[in-house]
């Protein structure tokens, strides 16, 4: 089954660009990126802190069945424009490569669609190429079909 979830590494380059279109409007497709019981929901991750504002912070943590810390990552909000854009750092804790930038585009594509372009930029090849030997790709597919599913619940109901 082909991903609907594109991810774009050209070789030699420290940033990829992730590009997915959605049936769901611009404003949910926002809403599921700055409201914290969305994220938890899609992300399958507990937000501990979300400031939804320039220069504000945000922190995730993930736990195991038996209680320890399986995934925390953290970062700053560079630019937070509601149902436009949304800028900011991320950093995965005890990786093996450092933050990252990433700049996220919100487009309305209808009333009923719109597309998230993510732009990430690494600090280096050797980072960028890091991330990719995990299985990036085939997890932002499967939390963006997530986001989809649950959103798409959300829009019927409201």
């Amino acid at each position: 089954m082909e991903r609907k979830t594109k991810v774009n590494a050209e070789t030699g380059r420290h940033d990829l660009m992730v590009t997915r279109e959605f049936d769901l409007p611009l404003e949910l497709l926002f809403k599921a990126h700055a409201e914290p019981e969305i994220i938890e929901q899609w992300m399958g991750t507990k937000v501990l802190k979300f400031e939804g504002r320039k220069h504000g912070s945000w922190q995730y943590e993930t736990k195991d069945p038996q209680g320890n810390v399986a995934f925390q990552a953290n970062g700053v909000f560079h630019d937070f424009t509601p149902n436009g854009r949304i800028v900011r750092t991320f950093e995965m804790e005890n990786a093996s490569f450092g933050v990252q930038l990433e700049f996220l585009e919100f487009v309305k594509l209808t009333e009923d669609t719109s597309k998230l372009n993510m732009h990430i930029v690494y600090r280096s090849v050797e980072d960028r190429d890091k991330q990719l030997q995990l299985p990036f790709a085939y997890g932002i597919n499967m939390a963006h079909d997530r986001l989809e599913n649950i959103l798409s619940k959300l829009k019927q109901h409201s």
